[in-house]
């Protein structure tokens, strides 16, 4: 199996498919830890998950559940099986690079460009070279310098987890005009002490603060929005959630976007897509890495089963809840009068929106 991307989705992809006693080859074209703008929390299924690939994160703070909250409005509720965990994606990626390097994963620096079927298998041919800059968001991307020359890699299957906008998919005619707003996420950490063990989710007008316990001494701030402000000038209009940041930004702003990505589907040929690259909704809920790694274990199963079209199926079932709430929430925001009431009927509702973040979970 070749595998284009070595974030979390590719690496899981990877691990599974060792463990299944398969042959991976992992194509990556950033050397070290790659970070990039995500809300860096793994619900409770996304930490089991990690746990069943036998990968320990020894950096990381538990979280307990989700509080959604809107001025002097709040409402939380509490996993029921376990908590999450919330992780740095630099210490998730390192752990999992670890784990992929003592099951004999190899890891190829470079990048899949071009891929053509042959008789039994796929030929990928892989370059070296930069990895592309998302689009100008008011952050910074981590850009790698130059790499080798061309090479060509052969396999019986070609999975690409080459993230929100991937160029394999793009090749391969798997993109659907997304529709809707387009949405983008900004992140950046700060040195202060988690006040709380539950991810928060602040709501004002225009935007969501997704806050992470990553660390006893650091939080992870993600900002969501349709608005092309600065990160500064997004966070401002979360006073309370600001005044709780009295210690110093320990990382500079990254982003992403637009978020949301449509694809006709996660199986060509001998391609399959994976974690991002597979569609997108949005990062609302939160459930971006959980679902990478929970897909990565059902894509090498229907491998190992010699019925790689029945991984569509288990794909769409993995995700449909997370699909479907996001979604909802989504086009709610579109609707200031609605917008406004989310948080509080999800108060009023507690018992709904208890339900909605176990579901989830």
């Amino acid at each position: 199996m070749l595998v284009a991307g070595g974030g979390p989705a590719g690496l899981a992809t990877a691990i599974h498919a060792a463990l299944a006693g398969m042959e991976a080859v992992v194509v990556e074209p950033r050397p070290g830890p790659v970070d990039k703008a995500c809300g860096e929390g793994l619900m409770p299924t996304g930490a089991a998950a990690l746990a069943d690939l036998g990968v320990t994160v020894p950096d990381g703070r538990p979280f307990r559940g989700i509080r959604y909250v809107d001025g002097p409005h709040r409402v939380q509720a509490e996993f029921r099986d376990g908590p999450g965990l919330g992780v740095r994606r630099t210490a998730l990626h390192t752990a999992l690079a670890h784990r992929a390097r003592d099951l004999g994963v190899r890891v190829v620096t470079g990048r899949v460009d071009a891929v053509r079927a042959t008789g039994e298998g796929v030929r990928a041919h892989v370059t070296g070279g930069p990895e592309p800059c998302c689009p100008e968001l008011g952050g910074q991307e981590l850009c790698g310098p130059e790499l080798g020359g061309p090479e060509e890699l052969g396999a019986r299957w070609l999975v690409a987890a080459d993230g929100l906008h991937s160029p394999i998919r793009a090749r391969l005619g798997l993109d659907l005009p997304s529709g809707g707003p387009r949405r983008y996420g900004l992140r950046r950490h700060y040195r202060v002490a988690p006040w709380t063990d539950f991810v928060e989710v602040h709501w004002a007008p225009g935007g969501e603060a997704y806050v992470t316990p990553v660390g006893d001494d650091l939080v992870g701030v993600a900002v969501l929005s349709s608005e092309r402000r600065t990160y500064d000038e997004h966070l401002a209009r979360f006073p309370g959630l600001l005044a709780r940041l009295d210690g110093p930004p320990a990382t500079p702003v990254r982003g992403a976007g637009p978020l949301r990505q449509r694809v006709r589907r996660r199986v060509a040929g001998r391609v399959l897509l994976v974690g991002d690259a597979a569609g997108y909704v949005d990062a609302l809920t939160g459930e971006g890495i959980s679902l990478a790694l929970l897909s990565a274990r059902a894509l090498v199963g229907c491998l190992r089963a010699g019925r790689p079209e029945e991984y569509e199926t288990a794909w769409r079932r993995l995700s449909w809840r997370s699909r479907l709430l996001t979604a909802a929430l989504v086009r709610a925001r579109r609707h200031p009068p609605a917008a406004r009431m989310i948080v509080p009927a999800a108060r009023r509702l507690p018992a709904v929106f208890g339900a909605a973040v176990r579901s989830l979970a």
